[in-house]
């Protein structure tokens, strides 16, 4: 059992734990990023860590501590002219550790190790987080422009509304144009009766048969 033990040793030898240790930390000094098991991912950022920190200052001493270390000269030399520059300004916590899914033999949960401030992705996110905080004065503008847009539709109704429309073409206008009066009156029935009368054609009649009587 492992009561109280806090190192993983890694189900290995110490000076195959040293030197696996070792060709990781140069690899992900060389690569910025390298994929490995969560296992040695977590043991691997315990051991590069206080080299990484003791790149800040660029000394004969420091370099011959980290080259005890690391030795490798390549790798020495990658992490005091690149590496150091990048994180001086940071106080801790240089890697990160992203989850990638489980290997496909053994099903060993894998993971991502990169050092943070080489990631371009995340500080393109950072950048857009700069140009969030910009559009605080920006939502005024934003506001003043939907405002803008109210008062150009509000004109626009202004210009076309339904009441002159309907003033244009009203319906009384096209009832007095052709009324049903009017047609009445052109072509009354009370005339045409006049003009052809069946009183005056009876009486016409029966002159008619008595003068033909008489003459008889």
């Amino acid at each position: 059992m492992r009561h109280g033990n806090k190192v993983n040793h890694l189900g290995r030898k110490t000076g195959h734990r040293k030197a696996m240790l070792q060709n990781m930390a140069c690899s992900l000094i060389e690569h910025k990023r390298i994929t490995t098991t969560i296992a040695k991912a977590k043991t691997l950022r315990v051991f590069i860590e206080p080299l990484l920190t003791k790149s800040k200052t660029d000394s004969t001493h420091s370099r011959r501590v980290v080259f005890s270390y690391l030795q490798s000269k390549e790798a020495v030399t990658e992490l005091f002219r690149e590496v150091a520059p990048k994180i001086a300004t940071r106080d801790g916590g240089y890697t990160r550790i992203i989850r990638t899914g489980y290997r496909l033999g053994d099903n060993a949960e894998m993971c991502m190790i990169e050092l943070v401030d080489f990631n371009e992705l995340y500080n393109n996110n950072a950048g857009k987080k700069t140009t969030r905080r910009s559009r605080r004065g920006g939502k005024a503008s934003e506001g003043a422009t939907a405002v803008a847009t109210e008062e150009t539709t509000t004109a626009v109704v202004e210009e076309t509304p339904v009441a002159e429309v309907v003033e244009e073409t009203p319906v009384a206008e096209v009832v007095e144009e052709a009324p049903a009066a009017e047609v009445v009156e052109e072509a009354p029935v009370t005339e045409v009766v006049e003009e052809t009368p069946a009183a005056e054609s009876t009486e016409e009649a029966t002159t008619a048969t008595e003068e033909e009587k008489t003459e008889e």
